[in-house]
C-alpha cells in the first residue's frame, strides 16, 4: 500500500516561489509515475504536472515555464518547484502515484494513490 504526504504549502505574494514536497512510502517509488494536481474551491481537480519513472515530464499549459516537477528516488520524494506564482495558482495541491501503466498523464483517474493535499495561497 502506497502512502503519500504533501508538505511545503503556504501563503506567498504574487511573483514569489514555493517548493512542494511529497514523501512516499510503501511500494517501489522509482517505478511509479508521479503527478501533481490542484483544486480550487468550487472547481474541478486540475492537472498540473507529471514525471514518469524514466523522468519524462508533462506540464499543464498554465504552469509551463514557471513550475518544475522533479523526483529524488533515493529519498522517495517528489517535488514541485513553483516560481512566478499568480493568484490563479491558489488551490489545494495534491500529489498522486500511478503504480502500473500510465496512458493519460493529465487524467486523475489514471492515478491509484493520493495524498491529503497542501494549501497554496497566492495574494495579489
Amino acid at each position: 500500500q502506497v502512502q503519500l504526504v504533501e508538505s511545503g504549502g503556504g501563503l506567498v505574494q504574487a511573483g514569489g516561489s514555493l517548493r512542494l514536497s511529497c514523501a512516499a512510502s510503501g511500494g517501489t517509488f522509482r517505478n511509479y509515475a508521479m503527478g501533481w494536481f490542484r483544486q480550487a474551491p468550487g472547481k474541478e481537480r486540475e492537472f498540473v504536472a507529471t514525471i514518469m519513472s524514466g523522468d519524462t515530464t508533462y506540464y499543464a499549459d498554465s504552469v509551463k515555464g514557471r513550475f518544475a516537477i522533479s523526483r529524488d528516488n533515493a529519498k522517495n520524494t517528489l517535488y514541485l518547484q513553483m516560481n512566478t506564482l499568480k493568484p490563479e495558482d491558489t488551490a489545494v495541491y495534491y500529489c498522486a502515484a500511478n503504480q502500473w501503466v500510465l496512458y493519460r498523464p493529465r487524467d486523475p483517474r489514471e492515478y491509484d494513490y493520493w495524498g491529503q493535499g497542501t494549501q497554496v495561497t497566492v495574494s495579489s
